[in-house]
């Protein structure tokens, strides 16, 4: 049975900005990893209307050893947003999966912090003004324009990906 992992952040930041932001999180000067990279797989569901951006992250490789699944909504409260993350944590490996997922959680816990200062990072140097009074930040809607065109071009760079490997394999049988 896999453990399960919650909490929740406050940004200093509007929705508008903390979406904008999203999309450019990485790079920045946390570590996450100090050895071999595991791949993982994120999807993203943005309601500009409703001010919710619902993201889905899930690790590809090492599955049997330790899979991770989190889930984050993002929400406009009070001109701040609020990160509400929720994780499942299991592990197949038989005899240590109760060990294995018991550090998995402490770890992920650990790592929480690390990622809500990256991310608090790059919302800072986006936003300079946004953390003090008012909270307004710079450049208001043109950031958020230029997020959402560049959300739209990703995912139509993504349609065609995948569209091309459909296809690359339905050619190739």
């Amino acid at each position: 049975m896999a453990r399960y992992f919650e909490n929740t952040t406050t940004f200093n930041f509007s929705w508008d900005q903390v979406a904008c932001g999203y999309w450019k999180r990485y790079p920045n000067p946390q570590r996450f990893f100090n050895a071999k990279s595991v791949k993982i797989i994120e999807e993203s569901i943005v309601d500009p209307k409703e001010k919710v951006l619902v993201t889905y992250t899930r690790n590809l490789g090492y599955t049997k050893v330790m899979s991770v699944v989190e889930r984050v909504e993002y929400r406009s409260v009070g001109g701040q947003t609020i990160a509400h993350r929720s994780a499942w944590i299991d592990s197949q490996v038989f005899g240590f999966s109760r060990a294995i997922r018991a550090f998995g959680v402490d770890r992920f816990r650990k790592n929480c912090t690390q990622m809500v200062n990256g991310f608090n990072h790059v919302l800072h140097a986006m936003f300079p003004r946004a953390s003090g009074a008012g909270g307004g930040g710079v450049g208001g809607g043109a950031p958020v324009r230029e997020a959402l065109r560049e959300m739209r071009d990703a995912a139509a760079a993504a349609t065609d990906r995948a569209k091309h490997n459909v296809l690359s394999s339905v050619n190739t049988t």
